[in-house]
């Protein structure tokens, strides 16, 4: 599984590969990860180093202690970071936005019209891809100005869903 880590202005690309091994931005590492008895602390080994860190969720983010150092870190998976972006999250107020398929799958719903006003977070499409159900929400208010797709239709990565006014 791949993760999408922000911290600061810098993402990190992080892969599980199992064994005790990750690889973060292209370069594997070996790494035994303990919590120490029940708290927020883990012990780290990290290609034969040791490091200790205080690690414990706020809000949205991950907070890291590490040497002194206070770390804000936003996590999210490589699925969920697609969904977002086809859903064109983080677009602001105003304009036409498309809604596009983030992976190849199968068209299971579309609980929306041409026409319909719809809210944020209304369900656009529900799209099946490797056995998943995702639904693909509206990233902010606006009005159905043309669906594209079907129930039914199998579609490919980036093909054009639904566009919204």
């Amino acid at each position: 599984m791949k993760y999408i880590t922000t911290v600061g202005e810098k993402e990190y690309e992080i892969e599980i590969l199992g064994d005790g091994r990750v690889r973060v931005d292209g370069v594997e590492y070996t790494v035994d990860f303990e919590p120490v008895s029940g708290q927020p602390v883990f012990t780290m080994l990290v290609d034969g180093k040791s490091y200790e860190a205080t690690i414990h969720p706020e809000d949205n983010d991950w907070i890291v202690l590490l040497h002194g150092q206070r770390y804000s870190a936003q996590v999210e998976d490589e699925r969920e970071k697609r969904l977002k972006a086809a859903a064109g999250a983080g677009e602001g107020g105003s304009g036409k936005y498309i809604l596009r398929a983030p992976m190849p799958g199968l068209v299971v719903k579309v609980p929306v019209r041409e026409g319909d006003e719809i809210q944020q977070d209304d369900v656009l499409v529900i799209l099946e891809s490797m056995k998943m159900q995702n639904e693909l929400k509206a990233p902010r208010d606006g009005i159905v100005e043309r669906v594209l797709v079907n129930e039914g239709d199998s579609i490919e990565q980036k093909t054009e869903l639904i566009h919204v006014e």
